[in-house]
């Protein structure tokens, strides 16, 4: 099941300030080619601006243009974050070495 939100947003700090949630949720990152990065967070805003802090990150070099998201309770977040992995297959969110997705508990997504 895709995001709720169809259309991306544009990432920048002053859409990202405007458009996204400060609640729990997750949300995507993505260029015109590929989707980048799927992750989870408290405060989707907040880690939305972190990203944009961080421009030598391996997922700042594949050029983000836009973000969706969706407001998820906490409990209910990593059951999603999987489903949208899997269908998305963001390439960020995969393991380098040996293709496997990193899980939520991984370091690749926001808490």
């Amino acid at each position: 099941m895709p995001f709720e939100q169809a259309c991306p947003r544009s990432l920048t700090a002053a859409s990202v300030r405007s458009n996204a949630s400060a609640e729990s949720g997750l949300y995507g990152i993505s260029n015109s080619r590929e989707w980048i990065f799927i992750g989870e967070a408290d405060n989707i805003q907040a880690s939305l601006l972190r990203h944009l802090q961080e421009p030598n990150t391996r997922m700042m070099k594949r050029r983000p243009t836009g973000f969706v998201f969706e407001v998820c309770r906490p409990p209910q977040r990593p059951f999603r974050w999987n489903a949208l992995v899997r269908e998305y297959q963001p390439s960020c969110n995969r393991n380098q070495a040996s293709g496997l997705v990193d899980s939520p508990a991984g370091g690749l997504v926001d808490r």
